[in-house]
């Protein structure tokens, strides 16, 4: 651990722990047409404020640099979405990045959409520290073959179509997340706070994952196992 600002006394040093001392700065999310919000918004608000006391550096990788829709043809007389501006491209991303996270969303069911994600996380998964997958964002991972003969979790209504795009993955259905060496993934939606909290604990803390948890003021998930949406699609 490196020194700073040693506090002095006679024959003593105590070191003080700096930010900069954490391993893991380099985060980076892939956006696609039609990710759904939260699972994007929601992990990286935490991120957000996280950044507040460690420093973080966030890139937006897609398919070009154009703004990234979470519209989907599945509602095409209703006009609700939101873009997302990426920083990088999939042919172009950032060379160091540590930590990806990958959301779901309706644009995950288009084979079309999804070429460009799937072709990235295969070839840059071997360089990354951790994974982080929220809902069917679990299905880009798998088709890309890095949750082979892994434990994994998606989205609960969504699961009867995630487990055929995944034959060797060990699925879990009654988990809020599961981690399996560098890989997290999550239930749906609202399960992508609670993975990238999880996340946070082991790697940042508990104290520094209670203190973005209570800024958010969200009531948090604290057991992985326990998934109260399972027993609702008949899990």
């Amino acid at each position: 651990m490196r020194a700073e600002r040693p506090t002095c006394y006679p024959s003593i040093i105590i070191y003080v722990k700096s930010p900069a001392d954490t391993p893991l700065k380099n985060f980076a999310v892939v956006v696609f047409p039609g990710f759904q919000a939260l699972d994007v918004f929601g992990p990286l608000d935490a991120l957000n404020i996280l950044s507040k006391q460690f420093p973080i550096r966030l890139s937006i990788i897609a398919e070009s640099l154009s703004p990234v829709s979470t519209r989907t043809q599945s509602h095409p007389d209703s006009d609700c979405a939101q873009s997302i501006v990426p920083t990088h491209t999939f042919d172009s991303p950032p060379s160091d990045i540590e930590v990806l996270l990958l959301p779901g969303g309706m644009g995950t069911r288009s084979d079309d959409i999804m070429k460009g994600p799937i072709k990235f996380v295969k070839d840059i998964y071997p360089s990354l520290k951790f994974l982080i997958t929220v809902c069917t964002g679990s299905t880009i991972a798998s088709r890309a073959g890095v949750l082979d003969n892994k434990r994994a979790t998606s989205n609960k209504r969504s699961w009867e179509w995630v487990i055929t795009q995944g034959p060797r993955v060990e699925w879990v259905p009654h988990a809020r997340w599961v981690q399996d060496g560098n890989i997290y993934t999550s239930s749906g939606v609202s399960a992508g706070i609670d993975v990238m909290l999880a996340f946070m604990d082991g790697v940042y803390g508990k104290d520094a994952a209670a203190d973005v948890t209570n800024v958010m003021e969200y009531e948090r998930h604290l057991d992985p196992n326990d998934d109260p949406f399972a027993p609702l699609y008949g899990l």
